[in-house]
């Protein structure tokens, strides 16, 4: 159907950010790393990245919201539509409900996106759709789905969330949930680490970074990380202060000596940190990853280091180390990523509560191969970057019930960090500490005369 109007070429910031969410739904891209490589192949200017950056990133942030207003403007559901036309519908959403873009240049900008990127037959559907949309701010859009409601569900929707993502959280948080929501939907900074005997925070400083507030190896950072001359060589990288706080706990431990373990090292930021710790205490750092190309990308973290660190691709519940090697482990295991949603736009719709059966016996499998590789005496960090009970607590317990562990009280290694106990545990929160929502366990292999 045509409009009868001149069609406009689509403008490259719309088309970035249409190729980034159409990469992320039809290839399970990552929205983060999809962007990023588009942005540095189509050279935008800083205005159009950061245009295409906040328009890609909201889009997947809000989408599962926006579905619900885009089958009640549409009167149908959206799966009888071609996925592509439902992407583009969501990007003309965010637009409309989400950024400061008039309704004329959103609605007249995304029809012209669907002509070119789909084809003229679909123009005629996105612009009456998103007339409807536009007949209602997103105040008034969530009115229409959850009415006055004030229970969870209704709070989940107002706040961007699938259900059972919120439920999590509140399973842990009570009456802080809707605080830890919010957080959820600001965008982190961007917060760079020193590598310990390479490179000191003193500097970055200098050059304009802002300290962190409790990790003494972090800054904060505005504009661009890699115009930093140490980050491009890997003295310095960039990483949440929350996943250099779990590193510094297992590294204040007290622990027999014996070399340091990092059993699911990918993609390499906390080995190239611990990496550092380990040369402070006069131990070496053993780096293991399943899967190869991702072994490769800890060895890149790990450039700036000379010889030592050895990387090598294993399975961490198939070890190629003798039991009782290492005076320090840790075991980040995969999990659902519920702690990163800020950095992980896309994670909060496609995460299903399903993917607990297979993460779970993996997490618990992980936590054993790392407490057998323990010498007497030995530490593991049992970190997650969820908060879930069952991917934390649990776990934990359950690996506790029938080991020779005992647990170390992670909070007192870490004073400088308030509101960050759960019980012995450490648990950290956007919207407390303005990191990622770390997990961490700190367990200690009894020595052969405490052992039962």
């Amino acid at each position: 159907m045509s409009t009868g109007r001149r069609r406009g070429r689509p403008d490259p910031a719309r088309r970035a950010a249409y190729d980034t969410v159409r990469t992320v739904h039809a290839a399970d891209g990552y929205a983060n790393l999809v962007l990023s490589d588009l942005l540095g192949e189509r050279r935008l200017n800083t205005r159009d990245a950061a245009f295409a950056t906040e328009l890609a990133h909201g889009t997947l942030r809000r989408e599962g919201t926006y579905d619900r207003v885009l089958a009640l403007a549409s009167g149908r559901s959206l799966d009888t539509l071609q996925p592509a036309v439902v992407d583009v519908l969501r990007l003309g959403t965010h637009q409309l409900l989400g950024m400061r873009v008039p309704t004329h240049a959103a609605v007249t900008a995304t029809v012209d996106l669907a002509a070119s990127a789909i084809g003229e037959r679909v123009a005629g559907l996105v612009n009456a759709i998103l007339r409807k949309v536009a007949q209602r701010d997103l105040d008034g859009w969530l009115d229409e789905l959850v009415g006055d409601g004030s229970d969870l569900a209704a709070l989940a929707t107002r706040l961007h969330h699938p259900l059972w993502v919120a439920q999590a959280f509140a399973a842990v948080l009570g009456d802080e949930t809707p605080e830890v929501l919010e957080a959820d939907n600001v965008p982190p900074r961007t917060t760079l680490v020193v590598r310990p005997g390479l490179y000191r925070r003193e500097q970055l400083v200098a050059d304009g970074a802002v300290a962190t507030p409790y990790s003494p190896y972090g800054a904060v950072w505005t504009g661009n990380p890699s115009d930093l001359p140490a980050v491009r060589d890997g003295r310095v990288g960039v990483q949440d202060e929350g996943s250099q706080l779990v590193a510094l706990a297992l590294a204040r431990a007290d622990a027999a000596p014996g070399p340091w373990l990092d059993l699911c090292a990918g993609p390499g930021g906390k080995a190239a940190l611990l990496a550092g710790l380990a040369a402070e205490a006069g131990e070496t750092l053993v780096a293991s990853e399943r899967q190869p190309h991702r072994a490769r990308l800890v060895a890149a973290a790990l450039r700036a280091y000379p010889a030592g660190t050895g990387v090598i691709a294993a399975d961490g519940i198939q070890p190629a180390w003798r039991p009782g090697t290492f005076g320090r482990v840790l075991a980040d295991v995969p999990c659902t990523g519920l702690g990163a949603l800020r950095r992980r736009p896309e994670a909060r719709w496609r995460r299903q509560p399903s993917d607990l059966a297979d993460l779970l016996p993996l997490q618990e499998a992980l936590l054993r191969t790392a407490a057998e590789a323990l010498v007497p005496g030995g530490v593991v960090a049992y970190v997650t970057c969820s908060p879930h009970l069952a991917e934390t607590e649990e776990v934990v317990a359950t690996v506790l019930a029938d080991s020779d562990l005992e647990v170390v009280d992670v909070p007192s290694l870490l004073p400088e960090v308030s509101e960050a106990a759960r019980g012995p545990y450490l648990q950290l929160w956007p919207h407390r500490h303005g990191t990622d929502a770390m997990f961490c366990a700190v367990l200690r292999q009894k020595a052969p005369d405490q052992a039962r």
